[in-house]
């Protein structure tokens, strides 16, 4: 697996986790399921497929022992479900499921079920956090390819090692900043604490590329010219989903202020929050663990909750940053070259052409004794 340090390139000043992985935030785990499958020309209900799921899972039973977390929108043409309860009770309550912008609803529904079989017969209502992004180029987006057990093997899937990167799960089918997009993890370790980062990472114009302060999509040549679909909307028009995890312990005023945060770490790689795109950053936090209000055995009626000093909080703000700045490159740098219908093709990133430009220009910079920023 192909990823930005693999070829020299290192972002930011703090240094990764282990994984350099959201799975580095102990309890996270990450589990993919990827549909691809058909070719030729576009039949609406038959593929081709290029698609899947992904499920972010915070901890154990977070509908029992959730934890505090707090959505971000830096561009609103996109969908996360459950955040009006986040946002209400400040409290992440389920696993996340990130999926295509037509498979929201069964994942969603899939997640509830899942929880089902976990709790039995009690009474509980569950309100699932999914992502979205829109893969309608290279994937028949109509044909709602996305079934339940495909989010049952997600989960099954999940595992706290490395994360596969790229055109997997809910990444298959994604397209960003004019090359192939995806799926992308990154992390960083602040003393005591770790912050991990994953986008689905659908967005951005290529002219606006920048990798470690570089144009990278004005240096490079440009790709080959794709088939233009009906109605297939200007570059620029997508969306990403970011999801932060940290074992800080933050309360969900923090977590939202973490989130903001990573809109920064989109700028950082020319990502602007274009009118069409979906732009929206979602934080939680392990580092307090409570009986949840519907718990099957309730909490104490008072919690002792530990809270970071705001003193302290910008190691993290810059943390997030770098590592979302990070997770959008290594989703490019993980995916290969997709073709979905025929004439639709999404060229992957010139790896080790893009790792020369960035490493000529920090040379050069190192020279003249500045920075690339």
């Amino acid at each position: 697996m192909a990823r930005a340090r693999d070829h020299g390139i290192v972002i930011g000043d703090l240094p990764p986790g282990p994984l350099n992985s959201i799975t580095d935030v102990a309890g996270v785990r990450v589990g993919h399921a990827t549909l691809v499958s058909g070719s030729g020309p576009r039949k609406p209900g038959n593929g081709p497929v290029r698609t899947g799921v992904t499920v972010i899972i915070p901890g154990e039973a977070p509908w029992d022992r959730p934890m505090f977390a707090a959505p971000h929108r830096l561009n609103g043409n996109g969908e996360l479900t459950g955040q009006q309860w986040v946002a209400e009770s400040g409290q992440l309550t389920s696993y996340i499921g990130l999926t295509n912008t037509h498979s929201v609803g069964v994942v969603r529904d899939a997640l509830i079920a899942h929880e089902k079989s976990v709790r039995g017969d009690e009474f509980f209502f569950s309100l699932p956090v999914v992502g979205e992004t829109c893969d309608g180029i290279l994937n028949d987006l109509n044909g709602f390819h996305v079934r339940p057990e495909h989010v049952e093997a997600a989960i099954a899937a999940a595992d706290g090692g490395p994360v596969q990167e790229g055109a997997v799960g809910g990444g298959t089918g994604m397209i960003a900043h004019g090359y192939k997009g995806g799926i992308g993890t990154s992390s960083r370790v602040v003393g005591d604490h770790t912050v991990g980062v994953l986008v689905q990472a659908n967005h951005g114009a290529r002219s606006r590329l920048t990798i470690d302060g570089v144009p990278i999509g004005r240096l490079l040549p440009a790709p080959p010219a794709a088939a233009v679909m009906p109605g297939q909307p200007p570059e620029g028009t997508g969306s990403i989903i970011v999801v932060v995890a940290t074992d800080a312990p933050l309360i969900p005023t923090q977590c939202a202020r973490l989130a903001q945060r990573s809109a920064l770490g989109i700028a950082r790689t020319g990502g602007a929050g274009e009118n069409g795109s979906g732009d929206i950053a979602f934080c939680f936090a392990t580092g307090n663990r409570m009986a949840g209000d519907f718990a099957a055995t309730p909490g104490p009626d008072v919690a002792e909750v530990k809270v970071l000093a705001n003193r302290l909080i910008d190691g993290l703000f810059y943390a997030a940053i770098e590592a979302t700045e990070e997770a959008i490159i290594n989703a490019m740098f993980g995916a290969e070259t997709m073709e979905g219908p025929t004439g639709f093709v999404a060229t992957a990133l010139p790896r080790d052409d893009t790792a020369k430009l960035v490493n000529r220009y920090r040379a050069e910079a190192a020279e003249a004794g500045t920075g690339n920023r």
